[in-house]
């Protein structure tokens, strides 16, 4: 773990360099605190989180003689204290066989590299798993899961080049039940979340596999990119009113500036933030610890 805090850490750098200019100021002076909340915002925490966090500070009445490392380990605990409630693991549910994962979100943020992660990680405790090949569009999204499903010795249904979703979802599904597979996750276009037509065919695929299991998706994940910053925000909440989205996924924090985001999204919508991706291996997708991602925004040098 200690490899995957130092992976985090330096993918959050770009955000905490900047934080760590104020940080050189050992008087928290108004003026200092001013520039530290234009900094936490800079970085995507979102203006209540900052304020708050500033006010935080005001009434500690540091010293003069205050350290760098003392504002860091300060922040950190106060950026921890937004995130702990949303930090919960991803845990299946062994009632369902399968538990059906529906994986949202809009083009580019790493939907099917992410199925394919989760699917490795969940063979190697030794759980069976079956993906849905549900981007029909993009030949190269069924290409990528035929390849994690080959490392992972798991079934992946596909079907033609722009063909129905929904009916491969429900395929899938029945396959998936007959076969007592633990988990199903199936995968969706890339939906660019101001297009109608492509949102109504989401819908389509969870009434379509309701009529198989009424109970169907069990849990719908939505993944979005660190890079987009407060376009995450709008994402959520449209995804959240269409398909009832139960848990979050953030990926390239290893590219990030704007790393605060997580720390918006925790504020304004408490949705479980169950996981975080570094990098491209299987092992770079982690279950969001708060301490950890709160220690590498403000570059905690503590505890590595």
């Amino acid at each position: 773990m200690a490899g995957f805090f130092s992976r985090l850490k330096q993918g959050l750098s770009r955000s905490s360099a900047r934080l760590n200019a104020v940080f050189v100021k050992r008087q928290l002076d108004d003026e200092t605190l001013e520039e530290l909340e234009d900094e936490l915002i800079a970085a995507d925490l979102g203006p209540a989180v900052a304020g708050r966090i500033i006010e935080q500070f005001r009434e500690k009445s540091f010293g003069e003689n205050i350290t760098p490392e003392e504002i860091r380990q300060t922040l950190a605990a106060e950026i921890s204290r937004v995130l702990e409630p949303v930090a919960q693991p991803f845990e299946l549910d062994s009632s369902k066989k399968p538990h059906v994962v529906l994986v949202v979100g809009v083009n580019g943020v790493g939907k099917t590299t992410t199925i394919g992660k989760i699917a490795h990680q969940y063979h190697q405790q030794g759980k069976s798993v079956m993906m849905v090949a549900g981007d029909t569009f993009r030949a190269a999204a069924v290409e990528q899961l035929q390849i994690w499903g080959e490392r992972t010795g798991s079934p992946v249904i596909a079907g033609k080049p722009g063909g129905d979703a929904a009916g491969l979802a429900y395929d899938g599904l029945k396959r998936a039940t007959e076969e007592k597979a633990d988990l199903l996750l199936v995968d969706t276009a890339g939906r660019l979340h101001n297009r109608q037509a492509l949102m109504d065919e989401l819908a389509k695929i969870i009434r379509v596999m309701q009529k198989f299991d009424p109970s169907a998706p069990h849990s719908v994940l939505l993944v979005l990119d660190a890079t987009t910053g407060q376009n995450a925000i709008e994402q959520v909440r449209v995804f959240r009113d269409l398909v009832n989205v139960s848990g979050l996924v953030v990926t390239k924090l290893d590219g990030s500036a704007r790393g605060g985001i997580v720390v918006a999204l925790a504020e304004q919508f408490k949705l479980p933030v169950h996981l975080v991706g570094v990098g491209e291996q299987a092992e770079d997708l982690r279950p969001f610890s708060a301490e950890d991602y709160a220690r590498g925004l403000v570059g905690d040098t503590k505890a590595e």
